[in-house]
């Protein structure tokens, strides 16, 4: 299985802040490919300067060291996002869904807004 976690699920486990739920927590552990997008770096980083998140100085060197890999923003993956209908606004959510959409990734989410589009999703 390909999982892309969505940005709250990669600070989660990295800050251990909340625990996964037992069915994401399996299916991290027997994924084929870990992913991240740069959406959620770009996301962090904004929420980052405007006090919403505090951001470890070695952020990307703990996702890469916890064996997640970056997925990169493509042309295709960035005017998929038109083919999305609009249920909500945030451009990062939408980007994600638009590369698991692209990809054929299941997204590892809590985010109950990600339920509208159609894409694969694994509970946080």
């Amino acid at each position: 299985m390909r999982l892309l976690l969505d940005t709250h699920v990669v600070l989660w486990q990295l800050s251990g802040e909340r625990e996964l739920s037992e069915p994401a927590r399996d299916a991290i552990a027997a994924a084929d490919d870990l992913l991240v997008s740069v959406a959620s770096f770009a996301e962090v980083g904004i929420k980052a300067s405007v006090g919403k998140v505090e951001v470890p100085h070695d952020l990307q060197a703990r996702i890469v060291d916890s064996g997640v890999r970056t997925l990169g923003l493509s042309p295709t993956h960035g005017l998929a996002v038109a083919d999305l209908p609009v249920h909500h606004r945030d451009p990062f959510d939408r980007l994600i869904i638009a590369q698991a959409v692209v990809e054929r990734l299941t997204v590892v989410t809590a985010d109950p807004r990600f339920a509208a589009y159609a894409v694969e999703l694994l509970a946080a």
